[in-house]
């Protein structure tokens, strides 16, 4: 098992290689696709994005913090909570968790099911690169969709947060003061280039394990749950790493205002 894995790990390492090289040389033919795969996510995500981050941030770091933070009489912080919770961590990762579940999956079903019906296997025939074609568009779109979404998630994240100051009868200047006071450019690019690395993996687990599902619709659907997995443990691997990183490399951030 653990022999498999390594190998399957390997596998996607080479087809991140091939993916980034096929995407720099030209000739580009893969904009047509690239522009269908981007509409195609976007409708799939923008609406349940809005609805889960904005619900997320309301009750977690809004009303939860906001009812932790009354007991020592400073309510008004709780926009530098928000700093820390919307843009670094909750925005990013419900980012990557509902593109994940709308579009990944989708990917995966997709590329899947043209393996099963041997679709794969004839491109190559006849001298067709799958993965200039079919790999390379979908992991450009879904980069550029995540990093996108990020910036949507944290401006309706802290929507969130107003509509809990609003309901706890407290006014928004507070929340703006110790927003801007605790959040820098370091914190939205930082999660910003967390969160397009997120669609980097999500791309190249999904498309992986599109183009190697075998045994059926049974194998798609096998298919798909193990693209989920390795995403989310990817990912939370990468997380850590990242912030880390990150917070060892810009100390300030480790000072709350």
């Amino acid at each position: 098992m653990a022999r498999g894995l390594l190998e399957e790990i390997g596998d996607m390492m080479i087809l991140t290689g091939r993916t980034i090289t096929s995407a720099l040389r030209p000739p580009y033919s893969y904009g047509g696709e690239f522009v269908a795969q981007f509409l195609f996510a976007l409708r799939l995500v923008w609406f349940p994005l809005m609805i889960t981050i904005v619900t997320i941030c309301y009750a977690v770091p809004g009303l939860q913090a906001a009812n932790f933070l009354t007991l020592f009489g400073a309510l008004d912080r709780i926009g530098g909570i928000f700093v820390l919770a919307a843009i670094r961590e909750i925005g990013p990762n419900i980012t990557f968790v509902v593109v994940l579940g709308a579009a990944g999956t989708a990917v995966t079903a997709d590329l899947g099911a043209r393996k099963i019906r041997e679709e794969l296997d004839a491109l190559q025939v006849l001298g067709v690169d799958t993965v200039k074609s079919l790999v390379v568009p979908r992991f450009l779109a879904l980069m550029l969709l995540t990093a996108l979404f990020d910036i949507y998630a944290i401006l309706f994240g802290l929507f969130g947060g107003l509509l809990a100051e609003l309901s706890q009868g407290q006014p928004l200047g507070p929340f703006w003061t110790t927003l801007f006071a605790n959040s820098s450019t370091t914190d939205l690019w930082g999660s910003v280039l967390k969160c397009t690395i997120f669609g980097a993996i999500t791309a190249i687990v999904c498309c992986y394990k599109g183009m190697t599902a075998s045994g059926g619709a049974a194998g798609v659907g096998r298919a798909v749950n193990q693209a989920v997995v390795m995403s989310m443990l990817a990912n939370g691997l990468f997380n850590y790493a990242f912030t880390q990183m990150l917070l060892a490399t810009h100390p300030s951030l480790l000072v709350i205002k």
